[in-house]
């Protein structure tokens, strides 16, 4: 199974492009739709399309995408569990606004994952894109802390990891997975759009 995910199902910019990253493209613009129209159903999608990402990321040299992952994984199941015990999702799980507090411990979160990772993949690792790759685990990590919790401002954050995404994928060879993100940028911004004119508690300052 896994050498065929890693083979090559097609050519795309003289650069082969494997099952594996095919699949990845196909499940994870589902999720991204599924996760806009508040449907429970992104969270199984989402856990199929990062297990097929993590074997993409490790065949192409991206370390901490592929260990992040696993994290996607854990974090997949907790949203899962969280959208799922509220019953019906859109009614008893509003969105609401990142509060001050939580934009500090963010924040914070942020910068300690992104310096951390860094110098654990410029010292232990062949990755030659360490900083980027490191500051695109955080963000994406704490958007989907936020995605779980319903915040407004996930899509923020998935926007700012989407922008750094598509050159690194591009810059590594892994041109259909760059394209996807181009599409989940535009996605994000419709998800922003979207859960804005959703009826949402307010941010309470802490």
């Amino acid at each position: 199974m896994l050498a065929w995910l890693t083979s090559a199902a097609f050519t795309l910019f003289g650069t082969p492009t494997t099952w594996g990253e095919l699949l990845g493209f196909a499940t994870g613009a589902l999720c991204v739709w599924l996760v806009v129209r508040q449907h429970i159903a992104n969270w199984p999608v989402g856990i199929l399309n990062v297990l097929l990402l993590m074997v993409v990321f490790a065949y192409a040299g991206l370390y901490a995408d592929a260990g992040l992952q696993v994290l996607y994984v854990v974090l997949g199941a907790y949203g899962w569990w969280q959208w799922a015990a509220h019953g019906s999702v859109r009614d008893a799980m509003p969105v609401r606004r990142t509060t001050r507090g939580e934009w500090l411990a963010l924040a914070g979160t942020g910068v300690v994952l992104t310096a951390g990772l860094a110098v654990f993949l410029d010292r232990f690792t062949s990755s030659t894109v360490p900083v980027p790759d490191a500051l695109t685990t955080a963000l994406s990590l704490l958007a989907t802390y936020g995605q779980a919790r319903k915040l407004l401002e996930n899509w923020w954050l998935w926007i700012a990891a989407d922008v750094v995404y598509i050159p690194l994928y591009a810059y590594k060879g892994l041109w259909l997975t760059s394209i996807l993100y181009a599409g989940f940028l535009a996605l994000c911004v419709l998800g922003l759009r979207t859960w804005q004119r959703e009826p949402r508690v307010p941010a309470v300052a802490v």
